[in-house]
């Protein structure tokens, strides 16, 4: 039976919805973590120079950007549940098939396909939620961006521990077996996935067949940059963090400060489980973990030792929070039938800005020979968080 898009689910349906939503978020980041782990024996295994490796790396997020629009496309065509199911299906295949790769073209094609499969998904989810716990957006947010989260960390965890150990140090294998879940996945939506009466198979309604952002829309830049400095902020530290150390003389550092640096976005998107619709469009978390992750980069550069571990791990936490709080606002802003074309353009906008600050950082290490210069695009990023986080606070739902 159709679930209602203006239905409010309790009780073992919203479980079960909720467990769909975790499942999708781990999905849009099991196979693209999957490679750094192995990355030493691909390295050796196909021969691969160090600007190659570093292009397998930056591949996917420039696809998260380049296929959000297509994704949208395909909502709007097919509906949320047929392109969850297509990503779903495009992500486990190509994966499966970079662990074919003869040479670094083939591994390339197969890292494309991927990320453009994770991509589509990515507008997908946050209508997904709209559709599904209308009145629990927040929830729902929080609860698939802790699967992201979780996909993140135990896709790396658990190939070290557990996988690669298992198939023999294959790294080949090893990428199947993590597309095998995946392939399970499909398989749980396919079959759970309860079909939505505004939302299912092709688009039903006028504002459903729209797909193309509408790029003079404020709220979509506000968004994109926003959400675009957080991703920045993390992953222009994961990036620079362990150079910085090296050329500290830190080294012995490196690990510490990495498993604080995402162990705290654990901790912190499990919090946000029992806190979400209690920060949700609240001014002031933006007013606090934005100055706050300021402070933490300053404490990088001017501290040492221990303080440069405590300050990874309030960045992490730091970073997160506005993470998952935009990440709620698509499906909150959107008018009805909008929030997957609003989702794409903002992470259209997002992830290409996630790849160019990285570069200006690297840049202006090499420019200056100063190993801190690297940090200041961040603060640049800590300071979008803030401000363009107080105004989407204030920013008022559209109407259909």
């Amino acid at each position: 039976m159709p679930l209602s898009s203006s239905s409010d689910p309790s009780g073992a349906t919203l479980v079960r919805l909720l467990a769909l939503l975790w499942m999708g978020g781990c999905a849009l980041r099991l196979p693209i973590l999957a490679i750094p782990p192995v990355i030493p024996f691909i390295h050796g295994d196909l021969h691969l120079s160090e600007t190659e490796i570093g292009l397998l790396n930056g591949l996917p997020l420039g696809l998260f950007a380049a296929a959000a629009v297509p994704g949208s496309l395909l909502v709007a065509r097919l509906g949320v549940r047929t392109t969850m199911l297509l990503g779903l299906v495009l992500t486990a295949l190509a994966s499966a098939a970079r662990g074919a790769a003869v040479d670094a073209l083939t591994l390339y094609a197969a890292t494309a396909l991927t990320g453009f499969g994770v991509a589509v998904m990515q507008p997908a989810l946050p209508a997904q939620v709209r559709a599904w716990v209308p009145t629990r957006v927040p929830l729902g947010t929080a609860v698939y961006t802790n699967g992201m989260v979780m996909g993140a960390t135990l896709g790396p965890v658990l190939t070290s521990l557990l996988v690669l150990p298992w198939v023999g140090g294959s790294w080949r294998l090893d990428l199947v077996v993590w597309s095998a879940v995946i392939g399970v996945i499909a398989v749980v939506f396919l079959l759970a996935n309860p079909p939505v009466a505004a939302e299912t198979g092709k688009a039903d309604t006028p504002a459903m067949h729209r797909w193309w952002p509408d790029w003079t829309d404020p709220l979509i830049w506000l968004l994109g940059l926003g959400f675009g400095s957080t991703n920045a902020l993390y992953f222009g530290a994961n990036a620079f963090l362990p150079d910085f150390l090296v050329a500290q003389g830190r080294g012995d550092l490196v690990g510490w400060a990495l498993a604080c640096l995402n162990g705290s976005q654990v901790l912190t998107s499990v919090t946000l489980l029992f806190i979400a619709n209690r920060v949700h469009r609240r001014t002031w978390p933006y007013l606090m973990f934005g100055p706050i992750s300021l402070a933490a980069l300053a404490a990088m550069v001017w501290g040492g030792g221990a303080w440069i571990v405590a300050a990874a791990f309030v960045l992490g936490v730091a970073a997160a929070v506005p993470f998952v709080l935009i990440l709620a606002l698509p499906p909150t802003l959107s008018a009805p039938g909008d929030v997957h074309r609003t989702a794409a353009g903002m992470f259209t906008i997002s992830y290409a800005f996630a790849v160019v600050i990285p570069v200006i950082s690297g840049a202006l290490w090499d420019l200056a020979g100063i190993a801190w210069t690297a940090f200041l695009p961040l603060a640049a990023c800590s300071v979008i968080i803030t401000t363009l986080g107080a105004r989407l606070s204030r920013q008022r739902a559209a109407r259909a």
